[in-house]
């Protein structure tokens, strides 16, 4: 399947979250795995994962994790696959913490960067359809309905 995108939580708390974008990725019939994987507790299931992400079959990385938020980053540090961050909330300031650990990636190690929380984790699905509609024209037309009804899934 070539429109298959990875969703990567740093703990099982965080799934609610991450589960908001499911009918996004319906909607636009991704295909989407959601894997609990985090940077800190299982960093060699990552870097593993990560390193093998494309021969896998996926074409784009989301990554959401709170507080310290280093997902994305040790996710972008083992791939060349376009990487999304998604700052989950529960830190300081209810998730400024990881909002600012996941966009302050160094040069060189880009992690695209939604807002915090359930907004974040559906635009990040949106984005990903975005990204696979430039060779999908299947996807684009989804797109044009999706935008034709006021950015909604139901007009």
């Amino acid at each position: 399947m070539k429109n298959k995108v990875a969703f990567l939580i740093g703990s099982e708390s965080d799934r609610k979250i991450a589960e908001a974008s499911l009918p996004y990725f319906d909607y636009f019939n991704i295909s989407l795995d959601l894997l609990v994987m985090s940077a800190h507790r299982n960093p060699k299931q990552v870097s593993e994962f990560s390193s093998n992400a494309r021969e896998k079959g996926y074409s784009i990385l989301i990554c959401g994790a709170g507080m310290a938020a280093h997902l994305g980053g040790a996710v972008k540090a083992n791939t060349t696959l376009p990487v999304i961050g998604v700052p989950l909330p529960g830190g300081m300031m209810d998730g400024l913490d990881s909002l600012l650990s996941t966009v302050q990636m160094p040069k060189g190690v880009p992690v695209g960067t939604m807002s915090v929380g359930k907004s974040g984790s559906i635009n990040a699905a949106i984005f990903c359809a975005e990204i696979l509609s430039l060779h999908d024209s299947t996807l684009k037309s989804k797109l044009d309905e999706f935008k034709n009804n006021g950015a909604s899934l139901s007009a």
